[in-house]
This record gives structure tokens, sequence and C-alpha cells, in this order.
């Protein structure tokens, strides 16, 4: 005869079994939980520049320069000036830079009104020029917000350059640059993209119109300032156009070099 099976007992075992598989998935999804928010932080920690980190001692030099030319008050951003800064670095480590004591920063995130492109001496540790420049007509209005390296586009290419020897063209003087970056600004010198002075350019131009002109991609600066600043840039001096947009930051190869 078989002996038959206590209800109550049968129950209070489910009930056990039951508790330990919620505790077991409970301590699994608490494990899960945790190890994907770490990843989640460092994913953002890692996008949050979209470039490699810079090291710490980088970041002290590049804030204590910054903050030692006042770069603030002309409006130059922080941000700007660190990449500016790193990818020269790169590029004197790399010999590529035979006037290695000034960098010219064109800072696009900021408006056509202001004067964003910045002319800075690391060695006196002072800006020697900071003036008007414009962005390609089709970058943008005001603001410049899209960037090409194809022939035609008539938008301005981001990254670094080398500046190279002057002419005289239409627009006088004249300063031949060259891009740096294999498919973001190395078409600069097929499309024309020179620094030259312009009549639709500087505070001149800005009081009868709601922003600066705009090119067909080239950094065109005023041209009462113009000789002065081909002058002071040229022969193998770096040049950086700057805007903080994502696809340039991550496929830069210097920035992330």
């Amino acid at each position: 005869m078989k002996k038959a099976i206590n209800p109550v007992s049968t129950g209070i075992l489910f009930c056990l079994l039951l508790v330990v598989s919620t505790l077991q998935a409970g301590t699994s999804k608490y494990k899960y939980n945790k190890y994907s928010k770490r990843t989640t932080h460092k994913h953002h920690s890692y996008h949050k520049d979209f470039i490699k980190p810079l090291s710490k001692d980088f970041q002290e030099e590049a804030d204590a320069l910054y903050d030692e030319i006042d770069l603030k008050e002309l409006g130059l951003s922080e941000q700007a000036f660190e990449y500016a800064l790193k990818g020269y670095n790169y590029l004197v480590e790399h010999h590529s830079i035979a006037k290695s004591n000034v960098i010219s920063i064109c800072d696009f995130s900021q408006s056509s009104r202001k004067k964003r492109l910045y002319v800075v001496d690391l060695e006196q540790k002072k800006v020697l020029i900071n003036t008007y420049v414009a962005h390609g007509r089709r970058s943008g209005s005001e603001f410049a917000r899209s960037f090409s390296n194809n022939p035609e586009s008539h938008k301005s290419s981001l990254g670094f350059y080398i500046t190279d020897k002057t002419y005289y063209g239409e627009h006088g003087l004249a300063l031949k640059i060259h891009g740096l970056e294999k498919g973001i600004n190395d078409k600069a010198a097929k499309r024309n993209i020179v620094v030259h002075g312009s009549e639709y350019v500087g505070a001149d131009f800005i009081k009868f119109n709601k922003f600066n002109g705009r090119s067909y991609g080239c950094p065109a600066v005023p041209s009462s300032e113009a000789d002065d600043l081909i002058e002071t840039i040229k022969d193998g001096s770096c040049l950086f156009i700057y805007h903080p947009t994502k696809r340039y930051l991550a496929r830069s190869k210097i920035l992330n070099g």
C-alpha cells in the first residue's frame, strides 16, 4: 500500500523552491545591472569627448595655458583649445610643422558675428591676432553646421592644416593651406581653399547685416587684416578649424593618435 503524500508538506516544499529561485534570480539581476551600469558609464565617458581621453598631465598643461593666455575672455571655447593643442603636439612630434611657435584656431562653434579666429604665440603665451573669419556658404548661415571635403560643396572642412606659401590672386595676398586629414580636409588644395581677405567679413560688414558673409569654403578674413595675418602664419604653421561635430572628432587620426 502506497503512503499518501501530505498536501501541506508539498505546499511548503513548493514555497521554499519558489523563494530560492526568486533569490537566485534577484542576485543574478543585481549582478547584471551592476555590470551594465559600469559598462554604460565607461561608454558614456568615452563618447563624452568623442576622442581618446586626454592624459591628466596634458589636461593640466592645457588648462593652465588656457587660463594664462586668458582665452576664455576672448571667447575661445576651452574644448577647441584643448583639441587644437593636442593636435599641435601630435604634429610637432611627427615633424610636420616648420613654424612651431604659432597656432591658429578657427572656432566654428561660435557665431560668425564673433571674432572667432585666434592666432596664438605659444612661446610668448599671448594672442597675436583675434579677428572675424567666414565659413562656407553651404555650411550654414550665422552658425556653421555642416562640413565637407568634396569639391564644389561650398562648405568648410574641419581639422588640421599646414600653411604654405603666399601668392597674389583676385582677393590680393592669399595663403595656400594643406589639409592633413585624409577624407576630412585633404582635398583643400584641389578645392582652392586658401586664407584670403574679403570685404564681406568684418565689423563694417556686420553693421549692416545680420551676420558675416560666407565663402566657397575658404577661411576668409577682413581685407584690412588679411596681409598682417597671412604674414604671421605663413610658411609651415598649424591651422585648426574646429567644430564639435561628433563625426569629425571620432574620425580624426590626429586627435586620436
